[in-house]
């Protein structure tokens, strides 16, 4: 059976957002700062990339990843985990080597929020399913 919510427009147009930020060509607009335009069209390309994973990784609208939609969080929060730390990984890489000059002025900041936010979802997840707060078949 094929997926019944369509998630390829919004990763198109999250890349193509995202990728934008990376060149200076947005319009001042009406506050008079391109850079400001260029980091909220950025940030729409990344809510759009977020939507093209929810759809993608659910197969359903919505924006909340709560645990009953996991299929198997007792074996998948590690991996969740270990995308989290990456992504901090990634940016203290970056400042460490100086390649911060390649990137847009926040992406830092962005980066480390989306980080530091999957690696919260992964703990609690870990706790609730395999962890001290996990329901414990004696009192089901």
């Amino acid at each position: 059976m094929g997926r019944t919510h369509e998630w390829r427009w919004f990763a198109v147009a999250g890349v193509l957002l995202v990728a934008q930020s990376f060149v200076d060509i947005t319009p001042e607009g009406p506050w008079n700062s391109r850079s400001f335009s260029r980091g909220m069209v950025g940030l729409a390309g990344l809510l759009c990339l977020y939507m093209a994973w929810f759809r993608w990784a659910f197969d359903r609208k919505g924006v909340a990843p709560t645990t009953n939609l996991w299929k198997e969080p007792e074996e998948t929060w590690s991996t969740v985990l270990v995308f989290g730390l990456s992504c901090l990984l990634f940016v203290k890489i970056i400042v460490w080597l100086d390649y911060s000059r390649f990137f847009p002025e926040p992406a830092g900041m962005i980066v480390t929020l989306i980080g530091s936010l999957v690696v919260l979802n992964a703990l609690y997840v870990g706790l609730i399913t395999v962890g001290p707060l996990a329901s414990s078949s004696e009192e089901e």
